[in-house]
């Protein structure tokens, strides 16, 4: 990969994969099995700095690039997706929009202490009625002297019953024509009439926390405003096609994870006096499924190098997101395939691959999305 990196890339990855093999694979079984929040891995990952990779050392960031960033959590979800997810929703989506919108003040209050792990941030965008159609928001905030009061609900925020501060959506003007008129207020978990539900009983990324919100009548001043007004959709689609470029990184090392795991009891496992990757219908189909992977390489890595260039990513960052997801559930298909019985059994990992896979094609924006936001810049070029 000399083509992407450089050698600080290979000395951070080299870091996370011992990390990841040695203190998030132990806990794994144990995450998914009791829906268990990986919280004592925190503290770990913010001593390594990898919940400050992407940022300044100002704010005592890592001060590196995406492509750094994309090879954590690679790593970590060829061993684990929740704890991958987990980093990704609060670094591109909790975190990142405060560095790129936030002021100073803002900055300085709440960057060190996430970089620092002390808590973490989530991101408040997707509601009942606002999934695709984000720009279909309707909660709302209205002025009320230095204060707003807003009131509506989130669905699917994830790290939101272990974060410090919620980065919401709102509408502040309803006069304007979506997806104009909404903003963007950083409002801390503890605030009255933010009331955070019950951890989400999910098919997979059981140790991710997901939670609904629901916002009653609750109070922020105008301080909370993070960036300007009415343009709070733009600044979330700035930050979207961020998280875009996590879940194609984090889709990318679950399928490297299953492909890995595949061809390991392929060459371990012996029928009718032979390994079972000798046979056509497997080793032939294990061949297909790395070619797809290298693809989808290629695809995440080059949007990752575009927005370390400045360049306009949403198209690449789309592309990456569609095709990785696409090839996560198919190589976490085959692996457990390849296992036979055994892959329908909890002991084995493959198992545990499969449910976390589906997901991604479905979060920061589904596979149909991304062909729209494809179609979309493709027809910009006519």
């Amino acid at each position: 990969m000399k083509l992407y990196f450089q050698e600080e890339h290979y000395m951070l990855q080299d870091m996370v994969r011992d990390f990841a093999i040695n203190e998030v694979a132990p806990l794994s079984e144990a995450l998914d099995k009791d829906e268990r929040f990986p919280i004592d891995l925190i503290p770990k990952l913010a001593e390594l700095g990898l919940l400050g990779i992407p940022f300044s050392e100002k704010y005592g960031g890592a001060g590196m690039d995406t492509m750094a960033y994309t090879l954590v959590i690679e790593e970590l979800a060829k061993v684990d997706s929740s704890v991958a997810i987990t980093v990704a929703a609060h670094i591109s989506l909790g975190t990142y929009p405060i560095y790129l919108f936030g002021t100073e003040q803002q900055k300085a209050q709440h960057l060190p202490k996430l970089i620092a792990g002390e808590y973490l941030a989530c991101f408040g965008l997707t509601e009942p009625e606002a999934g695709s159609d984000a720009g279909g928001t309707k909660t709302n905030a209205v002025q009320d002297g230095d204060e707003w009061i807003i009131n509506g609900s989130k669905n699917f925020i994830t790290n939101a019953g272990y974060s410090g501060v919620c980065n919401l959506t709102a509408v502040t003007d309803p006069d304007l024509k979506r997806p104009s008129g909404i903003s963007v207020f950083m409002v801390d978990p503890k605030t009255p009439g933010f009331i955070i539900g019950p951890p989400e009983k999910k098919m997979g990324w059981r140790g991710s926390d997901t939670r609904a919100l629901t916002f009653d009548n609750m109070r922020v001043h105008k301080s909370a405003l993070l960036g300007e007004l009415n343009v709070g959709f733009k600044q979330m689609m700035t930050a979207l096609v961020g998280g875009r470029i996590s879940v194609a990184a984090l889709s990318l090392g679950l399928a490297e994870g299953a492909l890995q795991a595949a061809l390991k009891y392929s060459d371990e496992r012996e029928a009718f006096g032979k390994k079972i990757h000798d046979f056509q219908g497997i080793g032939l189909q294990l061949a297909d499924i790395a070619t797809e992977i290298e693809a989808a390489r290629h695809l995440v890595y080059y949007a990752s190098y575009l927005k370390d260039q400045g360049e306009n990513v949403v198209k690449a960052a789309a592309m990456a997101k569609l095709k990785a997801s696409e090839v996560a559930v198919r190589a976490t298909n085959f692996a457990v395939q390849v296992h036979g019985g055994y892959g329908y059994i909890k002991e084995f990992q493959v198992e545990r691959f499969f449910r976390d896979a589906k997901v991604l094609t479905i979060g920061e924006g589904t596979s149909e999305v991304q062909k729209l936001v494809i179609l979309k810049q493709l027809l910009k070029g006519l």
